[in-house]
């Protein structure tokens, strides 16, 4: 009787576990599916041309110890786009990781409408925005560096811009994925693309089936109800950006299922612009499968304005 009992609970376990990499897979998908995404698509684009968001970014200045002349004069330090500041605008201070700038005479910078001369602009934390024209700007650390990073609303060629190449939707992108939460204080070290490495923590790891093969992804939390992956894939050497593409996804229910939908999975934004500092996929999240889904690599595509 004892050896029955053992067999039945052998035989519900390996039933459950069949259940469940069955349910793995494509999800079903609405009859409107298509126009969904066509709307996450149209979204995405008017985020990117935003005043302040990717495409606009103009620079990304690293500030040296000390004095940091900036303008759009050949001879100062930190070096504007042409014509869009005097020569010589002010100076920037970099000391003890604080950041003081101090403006020219008669050059109209300002922080919330307000005028600015001289201001703490970087304590460590706190980065407040400045603006001259159509520039705007604040400071950003990414470990030991401490920079300028500056946009410039005004670019035509971001206004002309209508979306990178895609791959067709297709609903067997739109998946099931299992969500096995990590121990508290997992971590996992992740370089980005100025070389510099950071310890990042990972909530869990997902779990997926593509075309009945399973794949595992390392996810990054971005939000209380989204996950961030960061996914390199086969695609990155022929079609898709080299250095991998990006994704949220909601966070997964009491049961810990989600959806992963690749429809969804875009470049970063070092994919079209010098300006960033973007993250690359961790080795385990480097796949062995073509995702032919999401955004392509942008082919000639640069946010410098065309006017």
């Amino acid at each position: 009787m004892k050896f029955i009992s053992i067999s039945f609970f052998a035989l519900l376990l390996i039933i459950s576990c069949t259940h469940s990499e069955k349910e793995l897979g494509p999800a079903p998908v609405s009859d409107t599916y298509n126009q969904e995404i066509d709307s996450w698509v149209d979204d995405r684009i008017d985020t990117l041309k935003e005043p302040t968001g990717w495409m606009r970014l103009a620079g990304m200045f690293i500030l040296e110890d000390g004095a940091n002349s900036f303008g759009n004069g050949p001879d100062v330090d930190v070096q504007f786009p042409d014509g869009t500041i005097p020569d010589r605008a002010g100076t920037f201070y970099l000391q003890n990781g604080s950041v003081q700038i101090n403006v020219a005479e008669g050059v109209s910078i300002t922080n919330g409408g307000e005028a600015v001369s001289d201001m703490l602009i970087f304590d460590g934390e706190n980065a407040p925005v400045l603006e001259y024209g159509s520039l705007e700007w604040h400071v950003i650390q990414r470990q030991d560096l401490i920079a300028i990073r500056l946009y410039n609303k005004d670019n035509s060629k971001v206004d002309r811009f209508d979306g990178f190449e895609r791959y067709p939707t297709d609903p067997k992108w739109h998946l099931a994925a299992d969500f096995e939460p990590n121990p508290p204080g997992t971590t996992i070290p992740i370089s980005n693309v100025l070389g510099q490495v950071d310890d990042t923590p990972i909530p869990g790891t997902l779990t997926f089936q593509y075309n009945s093969q399973t794949f595992t992804l390392e996810a990054l939390e971005a939000s209380d109800d989204r996950l961030f992956l960061i996914v390199g894939d086969e695609t990155n050497q022929t079609e898709s950006y080299q250095a991998g593409r990006y994704m949220y996804i909601d966070m997964p229910d009491e049961s810990g299922r989600t959806i992963i939908d690749f429809n969804k999975i875009y470049n970063p934004p070092c994919a079209y612009t010098e300006y960033s500092t973007c993250q690359l996929p961790p080795p385990d999240n480097r796949l062995n499968l073509a995702i032919t889904a999401g955004e392509k690599r942008p082919v000639n595509w640069s946010g410098r304005s065309s006017n």
